[in-house]
């Protein structure tokens, strides 16, 4: 499986509001510029994070992005799905998908089964709190240096 720049965008940007969330809405030009991400490209994200109520809008001068609950509320699952849509790994596991005629005879469902099973699991398991601590620790072994 593999995730598209969009979820791993969605991730980057979720973690910089994060990081910042004590001084409020974030605009999307200090996103681009801190993460080296387009502005064009954050304003799609965003509007998924938005849609899933991941992230609101604020208006006005000091306006921008900031997160709608708290950091450790988020798991990773949420916004790679609000970003990439479900995880699973075939088509036939996703729940909006016709039931394949193989169904009953399929050697491999429970394969595919497990398998998104465990990658749920582990992406429910880490939240964005757990991001942003990772984040800061890597910035501070990097000043380390």
């Amino acid at each position: 499986m593999k995730i598209s720049t969009k979820g791993r965008y969605a991730l980057r940007l979720m973690i910089c509001l994060g990081t910042h969330a004590d001084e409020g809405s974030l605009s999307l030009k200090r996103v681009s510029v801190e993460e080296g991400i387009t502005v064009k490209y954050l304003e799609h994200i965003t509007g998924m994070l938005t849609k899933a109520g991941l992230v609101e809008s604020v208006r006005g001068a000091r306006g921008g992005y900031k997160l709608t609950r708290d950091m450790k509320d988020y798991t990773v699952t949420e916004i790679l799905e609000a970003s990439e849509g479900l995880m699973v790994p075939v088509a036939c596991l996703d729940p909006g998908a016709e039931m394949c005629p193989r169904r009953g005879k399929c050697s491999t469902i429970k394969f595919w089964e497990g398998m998104y099973k465990a990658l749920t699991e582990y992406t429910d398991s880490i939240t964005l709190e757990d991001l942003v601590e990772d984040h800061e620790e890597c910035l501070a072994a990097v000043d380390g240096f």
